[in-house]
């Protein structure tokens, strides 16, 4: 593991690999753990970045105010990545979205699955379901003490249990038994929920700052090439994101896979590291320094 400092903050990452870059960027409910598969299969013909997200996995807490999307970019610089494919999962393809916005000279092509979209109002369909769903495997009056960070401790049992129903919820899918799901598969993913809710119900306050001109309202201007990665089984209201990604970038391709659901670079990681390979190929970034490079430059 490697780190740098962007605004105070440690992001830990790691960087393997020559050629073309790779950078990718987790989910909200993983860390950069869900991308093993994708750096092993890529690494041996292109340098592959991955990070967790402040306030996740081995990275500092998240403090004050901050934009995900320019923690992407900075990191971009302080690894001297001129440009690269943006990878990203959930909201880390949201943010990944945003920086392509901001500075489309840094990336060459995007690779989205199971997006997220700043500027998207989920409907109240999907916040009751989650509420139902998910926030009711704790008793609201902790989870109100965990959400204020007021809380004296964290009970294990509550974290597992909200783990597993946001499992449930997401890695499953809420219309598929998630006895379907790969046992390896459920195991990674329950394990690296535990650990978001850890920190999350640990944290200090901090806000996640969106871009001033969100992505909903700027798909058209997306021209690099873009791959959007469905889930069929994933909630219905992240098809309908993914869905509205696709027909926001004329030359977007689609990428369906039935019985999947939010994580399919863990469920499906040959079908999603093709798809980055295709990306990859049609956006021809240009070829950045190795890791062995760099270390011989700094002596």
């Amino acid at each position: 593991m490697a780190t740098v400092r962007l605004d105070g903050v440690r992001l830990a990452y790691d960087d393997v690999g020559e050629g073309p870059a790779v950078v990718l960027v987790h989910a909200g409910i993983a860390d950069r753990r869900m991308w093993d598969d994708q750096v092993t299969a890529l690494s041996p013909a292109h340098r592959v970045v991955r990070y967790d997200w402040r306030g996740y996995g081995e990275s500092g807490e998240a403090r004050g105010r901050f934009a995900h999307h320019r923690d992407l970019l900075g990191l971009l610089d302080a690894l001297h990545i001129e440009c690269a494919t943006v990878v990203g999962a959930s909201m880390g393809a949201a943010y990944a979205v945003d920086a392509a916005l901001v500075a489309p000279h840094r990336v060459s092509g995007l690779v989205l699955l199971g997006p997220g979209l700043s500027g998207h109002t989920w409907p109240e369909a999907m916040l009751t379901e989650t509420r139902e769903r998910v926030h009711s495997a704790v008793p609201a009056d902790r989870l109100a003490r965990y959400r204020a960070g007021t809380a004296e401790h964290i009970e294990p049992a509550d974290v597992m249990a909200m783990a597993l129903a946001q499992a449930r919820f997401l890695v499953a899918g809420p219309s598929r038994d998630p006895d379907t799901v790969s046992p390896a598969v459920w195991d990674r993913a329950v394990t690296m929920l535990c650990d978001v809710f850890r920190r999350l119900w640990t944290a200090p306050e901090h806000v996640a700052l969106q871009p001033d001109f969100p992505a909903t309202e700027r798909l058209g201007e997306l021209s690099m090439p873009v791959t959007v990665v469905n889930g069929e089984a994933d909630a219905p209201w992240i098809q309908d994101v993914a869905e509205l990604v696709h027909t926001g970038v004329p030359h977007a391709r689609r990428l369906d896979l039935p019985g999947v659901g939010h994580l399919p670079a863990l469920e499906r990681p040959r079908d999603v590291t093709a798809a980055i390979l295709d990306t990859v190929r049609e956006g021809r970034p240009r070829v950045t320094p190795s890791s062995s490079d760099r270390r011989s430059s700094r002596g």
